[in-house]
C-alpha cells in the first residue's frame, strides 16, 4: 500500500474570489471621499465601526470561545483616553491611535484575571467590569459626570478634512481588522483557539497553551473595541459615559455576530451591514425598531443558529472564507 501524507489544503478559487473582490471593495470605499456626498462619508464611517465592533467581537467569542457583554469597557476607555490626551496637548487624530494603546495597557492586566473565568462567569465580570470603569471615569472632574465632554479640538478643523479623515481612518481600521483577524485565524492561533472553543480542556491536553491564546485573542479584541470607540468619539464629538459605555453596543456586537454567523469570517460583515440596514429603515420608529432587532435576533437564534452565513453554507455546500483548517492528501 502506498503511504499517504496530508497537508493543509490550498485556498478555494472562489474564496480566492471573493478575497480579490474584497480588496476592490476597500478601493472603492478608500476613493469615496472623491465623489461621495457629506452624508454619505457620515454614515458609512458609522458602518465602518459597526463592522470594526463585529469582527473583534467574532473573534473573542465566535473563535475562542469568550463570549463577553462588556466590550463597552473597551469602547468608553478608548474615548475616555482621547479627551484625556487631547486635553494634555496631543493633536486629535494622532490621539485616537494612542488613546486605543493606553487601553492596550490597561486590558493587559485585566486579562490576568478575567481569563481565568468561565463561560457565564467571563460574561457577567466583563459586564461588571463595565459598569465599573463607567463609574470610575464619571469621577473625572473633565467628564462633569453624566454631562460628559465635547471633543472640541476636532471643532478647529475644517469640516470636510475632518469628516473625511475619520472616514479614511474608519475605512483602514476595518479593513485591518478583516486582514489582521484573517491571517491570524489562517494560521497556528486560530487552530489553538477553535480547538479551545470546541474543548478547553481537551486542547490543553494536547498542547495548546490556553491561556496564551485567549489572552492574545483578548486584547486584539479590546485594541480593535478601543479604535471603534475612538472613531466613533470623532464622529459624534461628544462623549457622555453613559452612551459610551452603554449596554447597547454589546446588544449590537451580539445581533450583528448571531443574525450574520457566529463562528464565520464573513458573517459579521453581513450582520453589520443588516444591523446598518435596519436602523436607516426604521431608526425614525425609535425604541420600536430596537424591539424589531431583538425578535429578529430571536428567530436567527431558534430556526437559523448558524445564522446567514450558515443558511449561505447549507446551500453552496461549503462555508465561503471558511477558517476550518481542510486536509489534503497525496501520495509519498
Amino acid at each position: 500500500m502506498t503511504p499517504r501524507r496530508f497537508s493543509i489544503a490550498p485556498i478555494p478559487a472562489a474564496d480566492r474570489l471573493l478575497i480579490g473582490l474584497g480588496g476592490l471593495v476597500a478601493v472603492v470605499l478608500l476613493a469615496l471621499p472623491l465623489f461621495g456626498s457629506a452624508l454619505v462619508v457620515d454614515k458609512l464611517t458609522l458602518l465602518m465601526v459597526y463592522v470594526i465592533l463585529a469582527v473583534m467581537w467574532n473573534l473573542l467569542a465566535g473563535f475562542a470561545g469568550l463570549v463577553s457583554v462588556g466590550q463597552q469597557a473597551f469602547i468608553g476607555l478608548g474615548g475616555y483616553f482621547v479627551l484625556r490626551l487631547v486635553e494634555s496637548g496631543m493633536p486629535p487624530f494622532p490621539a485616537l491611535v494612542v488613546g486605543a494603546v493606553f487601553v492596550l495597557a490597561v486590558a493587559w492586566p485585566l486579562s490576568w484575571f478575567v481569563l481565568r473565568l468561565r463561560a457565564a462567569e467571563f460574561a457577567v465580570a466583563m459586564w461588571v467590569l463595565a459598569e465599573a470603569i463607567r463609574s470610575i471615569v464619571m469621577f473625572d472632574p473633565l467628564i462633569q459626570g453624566e454631562t460628559g465632554r465635547s471633543l472640541l479640538a476636532l471643532n478647529a478643523i475644517d469640516p470636510e478634512t475632518r469628516r473625511n479623515t475619520i472616514y479614511l481612518m474608519a475605512v483602514i481600521t476595518a479593513v485591518a481588522s478583516m486582514v489582521i483577524s484573517y491571517v491570524l485565524l489562517r494560521g497556528r492561533l486560530g487552530g489553538e483557539s477553535q480547538a479551545i472553543r470546541d474543548d478547553e480542556e481537551a486542547a490543553g491536553s494536547v498542547g495548546v497553551s490556553t491561556m496564551r491564546v485567549k489572552r492574545w485573542i483578548f486584547l486584539i479584541s479590546a485594541v480593535g473595541c478601543a479604535l471603534a470607540g475612538t472613531l466613533w468619539l470623532a464622529s459624534a464629538i461628544t462623549y457622555q459615559p453613559r452612551t459610551a459605555f452603554g449596554i447597547n453596543w454589546s446588544v449590537f456586537m451580539l445581533f450583528m455576530v448571531l443574525v450574520g454567523g457566529l463562528g464565520s469570517y464573513l458573517g459579521p460583515v453581513v450582520g453589520a451591514v443588516l444591523l446598518f440596514t435596519l436602523q436607516e429603515v426604521f431608526g425614525d420608529f425609535g425604541a420600536w425598531y430596537l424591539a424589531g432587532i431583538g425578535i429578529v435576533a430571536i428567530v436567527f437564534a431558534l430556526y437559523a443558529p448558524r445564522g446567514i452565513m450558515g443558511m449561505i453554507g447549507d446551500k453552496m455546500g461549503r462555508e465561503p472564507l471558511s477558517m476550518r483548517k481542510m486536509l489534503a492528501s497525496r501520495s509519498q
